[in-house]
């Protein structure tokens, strides 16, 4: 654990993933915003989803609810515990979608609790939120050259430094896992570990969830869930409704997918269509 707090309900160096856990963790990050379209800082300013946004969303939520049709995400069978989202409205709307897409399946299984969980909440970016990325280099050059370099040492005016984001972060986890790991058995890691080999996929019946956040806030629960430092925090980023996939296998996490967002083909493909026709009307090659 590299967090310095005690996490909650655990004694102090206590492990953030209980040992021997199985289970498996899937991020969804929101789809666009207003803001986004704008190129405006967000942070934990309130933005609606655009047209473009609901779209994702929507699309995502089809692919959740189908994840073994081809080309398959790495998730065990049968629907997720949870869908835990930033409290935040992009991202309630965003996860409203999964779960209106695993409703419209039906079927005899439960649908999945959709949870809003406070520590997925996105970085706060104090008095850069509603700012653009130009207004924000004219008025703190300093600020956001720092933040850009080395994160650790420097954030917005009167927003979240990174070390107050990991504790949030980590007590959401501990509260997240400990709800995957409760009423299944402990897992080990003395089991074929390279995927390809028979018996390394996951045990049927794993449990897993699904958490709705942000690029940044996802950054730091990579870092932890992984167990590598703060620094590294612009190490992972996930384009706007991008999956991805942490396995744990008997307490060790494994990176399965990062950031998949094949589903928004249509889009891409309508865009393109639209680029293809403009320059055909204009005469351009």
């Amino acid at each position: 654990m590299t967090g310095g707090a005690p996490l909650p309900g655990r004694p102090d160096g206590a492990p953030l993933i209980p040992d021997g856990l199985d289970a498996t963790v899937v991020l969804l990050r929101h789809g666009e915003t207003e803001w986004i379209r704008e190129g405006r800082f967000q942070g934990s300013a309130e933005t609606p989803l655009s047209a473009v946004g609901r779209r994702q969303a929507v699309l995502a939520g089809e692919r959740l609810a189908r994840p073994h049709a081809p080309p398959a995400l790495p998730v065990p069978d049968g629907l997720p515990r949870e869908i835990a989202h930033s409290p935040l409205g992009r991202t309630r709307e965003t996860a409203l979608a999964v779960a209106s897409a695993m409703a419209d399946l039906g079927g005899p299984a439960p649908l999945p609790a959709l949870r809003p969980e406070p520590g997925l909440r996105e970085i706060g970016q104090g008095v850069w939120e509603g700012e653009t990325a130009d207004e924000i280099a004219r008025r703190w050059p300093a600020e956001i050259g720092g933040w850009r370099r080395d994160p650790l040492a420097a954030h917005a005016p009167g927003g979240e430094s990174l070390g107050e984001v990991d504790a949030r972060v980590r007590g959401a986890l501990a509260r997240i896992l400990d709800e995957l790991g409760r009423d299944y058995p402990r897992g080990t890691t003395n089991r074929p570990q390279v995927h390809g080999y028979a018996g390394a996929g996951q045990p049927s019946g794993q449990p897993w969830s699904i958490l709705v956040g942000h690029d940044g806030v996802f950054k730091v629960l990579m870092l932890a869930l992984l167990d590598l430092p703060l620094a590294k925090f612009w190490s992972f980023s996930l384009g706007l409704t991008g999956i991805s996939v942490v396995e744990i296998r008997g307490g060790r996490p494994v990176l399965r997918a990062h950031n998949w967002t094949a589903h928004l083909a249509p889009i891409e493909d309508e865009l393109a269509r639209a680029a293809a026709e403009r320059r055909a009307q204009s005469g351009a090659l």
